[in-house]
């Protein structure tokens, strides 16, 4: 089992101090989160009843490859991945080359976790149409794997048509891309076209295991099964090694974990709301579950 950390809501200053810890601890993975503004969207929250997303004005939401750049620079064995980074508000080119110096600069520590988006606000703010996004990330991602190649290369597609050009510096190894979401196509997405698939809200045990059932399907479509796709899951129940082992035998990869969600009242009393208290529940974190598996 792999243990993802689960960054969002950190601030910009805190993200080297938890990349060490990392690090040091031995979790496998930290991710960061995308968004290019905060304001009072028309668009709603999709995963809140109420429909306002669970941030505010003052929320960081740092560059994640500027961010993964440089936490890079300060660990040796981590790896850095997005949850999620929306490829299709942007254009190709500036996802190719953002995405490709933050591979190169980590030494291949870099992972691309993508989704189509839900905040139109943002589409109409970079001028892309939110309402093919979808149909533009399916086809982003083969010409995305193929900018990285190196050399000149070419695409002629429906949205993108390009070349022969070439794009540096690009990675030594292929970019791992694990998909987002857990609507249908976005499911058939991972099972088409993904590396992996990563869970960006918290699943019950029962929604986990009608997900991977749901799942399972889709790769039976294309030949593939869940040991052909790293799935890194978030799982609403209290952590504990069985519960991750009892996961892993059903084909789960990782978790997403953020310990300071489940700090107890004397960790919170000792350490307070901040870094203190992210650094003080990701070592007891580390030690009681991780050290066990």
């Amino acid at each position: 089992m792999e243990f993802w950390l689960g960054s969002s809501f950190s601030g910009a200053g805190e993200y080297l101090d938890l990349a060490r810890a990392a690090d040091r601890l031995g979790y496998d993975v930290v991710t960061v989160s995308d968004h290019l503004f905060y304001a009072d969207y028309d668009t709603p929250y999709p995963y809140s009843p109420t429909g306002v997303p669970p941030y505010r004005q003052e929320t960081h939401w740092p560059d994640p490859w500027v961010t993964i750049g440089a936490m890079s620079s300060v660990t040796e064995r981590v790896r850095f991945a997005t949850n999620v980074y929306i490829p299709p508000v942007r254009d190709l080119f500036t996802v190719a080359k953002a995405v490709s110096t933050a591979a190169v600069l980590s030494n291949d520590r870099a992972i691309l976790g993508v989704g189509v988006g839900w905040c139109k606000d943002e589409f109409l703010q970079t001028g892309q149409d939110f309402h093919t996004r979808g149909k533009r990330l399916d086809e982003m991602l083969p010409a995305l794997r193929t900018l990285w190649q190196g050399g000149m290369v070419e695409h002629h597609g429906t949205y993108y048509d390009f070349g022969p050009l070439s794009i540096a510096p690009v990675p030594d190894k292929p970019v791992p891309v694990y998909i987002g979401g857990d609507s249908d196509a976005a499911l058939r997405r991972a099972a088409r076209a993904g590396d992996g698939w990563i869970g960006n809200r918290i699943y019950s045990e029962d929604q986990l295991g009608e997900l991977l059932t749901r799942l399972t399907g889709f790769l039976s479509e294309h030949g593939r099964t869940l040991d052909d796709l790293a799935v890194i899951a978030p799982i609403g129940a209290m952590p504990s090694a069985d519960l991750y082992r009892k996961w892993a035998d059903r084909g789960v990869r990782g978790t997403l974990a953020a310990p300071w969600w489940t700090a107890s009242p004397e960790e919170k009393a000792t350490h307070g709301k901040g870094l203190a208290l992210k650094l003080a529940t990701m070592e007891r974190f580390a030690e009681e579950v991780m050290a066990k598996m």
